[in-house]
């Protein structure tokens, strides 16, 4: 029987720091890949898993996989990884992965029909969500820029519900470096303004566009805004200043593939908001 490892065993510890410091993420270029789940998915999508670290209560066909896919598992006892991860719920595994670093130009060529690119986008519950509506609506890559949270942060990695193994990532792009790459490849650029631009029905949101979201607190910088090819507004019947940004992205992002679909189809979609003025609807465009 082999010996469960403690606290102090290096793993253990190395899963506490890389859980808990952006810094060690960024040396080690690896992370933390929390419960049963995620670690499947992780597996399925081809994610080098170096360690896993396994508690009684987890499936024992998963960690044959990971280890027929070349990591080293350990066993620990009930509890112990709750006192060296992030997860507020505890989890009877969590493994280390090592990610990709793709230049901006990279996640470019990777990013098929459509692109995020996430600036001083600090949630990262919202970031985790925009990655996973971007994955679920056909985009390829998402671009962290600007003082963005950490895409492999451990609350970031648990709210993409795994749409992140499934991406390009870029890390820490400076903006101007992300937009010229993409502009580059032929991408039209797409700002989402909470007011003052062009409601987003009324803009082509296609194939190849590259949607450019802004902070949650004071939304996308105007040096920002000034590079983009356009600039699309969510008309609101309500009183709200805006939208979540993990909601206004996810709204953009599903219009960008219901017109995919459509062409794909054949037909042709206007998509004026049921044809109805927007005053007339009670809609401003603020």
């Amino acid at each position: 029987m082999v010996e469960p490892i403690g606290t102090r065993h290096r793993t253990m510890q190395r899963l506490r720091r890389l859980s808990g410091r952006r810094s060690a993420r960024t040396d080690e270029r690896a992370y933390v890949i929390e419960g049963p789940i995620l670690l499947a998915d992780a597996l399925d999508a081809g994610v080098p898993v170096e360690e896993v670290v396994a508690e009684p209560d987890c499936p024992e066909d998963l960690l044959e996989r990971a280890a027929r896919a070349g990591a080293t598992v350990h066993r620990t006892r009930p509890g112990a990884l709750a006192r060296v991860v992030d997860a507020v719920t505890p989890r009877p595994v969590a493994a280390v992965a090592r990610f990709a670093v793709p230049s901006p130009a990279e996640a470019a060529a990777a990013a098929g029909p459509l692109a995020l690119v996430l600036v001083g986008v600090s949630d990262p519950g919202n970031a985790g969500t925009l990655l996973r509506s971007a994955e679920a609506a056909g985009a390829g890559a998402v671009v962290f820029c600007d003082g963005s949270v950490d895409p492999y942060s451990p609350k970031c990695v648990r709210a993409s519900a795994g749409a992140l193994f499934r991406l390009a990532v870029v890390r820490d792009a400076p903006s101007a470096d992300a937009l010229a790459a993409l502009g580059g490849a032929g991408y039209r650029t797409i700002a989402t303004l909470a007011r003052s631009a062009r409601p987003y029905d009324e803009a082509d949101l296609g194939d190849r566009v590259a949607l450019v979201l802004g902070s949650e607190a004071h939304g996308l910088p105007g040096a920002v805004a000034s590079l983009v090819d356009e600039a699309v507004t969510i008309p609101m019947a309500g009183r709200a200043e805006s939208l979540n940004v993990a909601m206004a992205g996810t709204i953009l992002c599903f219009e960008s593939l219901r017109r995919r679909r459509h062409a794909g189809a054949g037909a042709e979609q206007p998509n004026r908001l049921d044809d109805t003025p927007l005053r007339a609807a009670g809609c401003t465009t603020r």
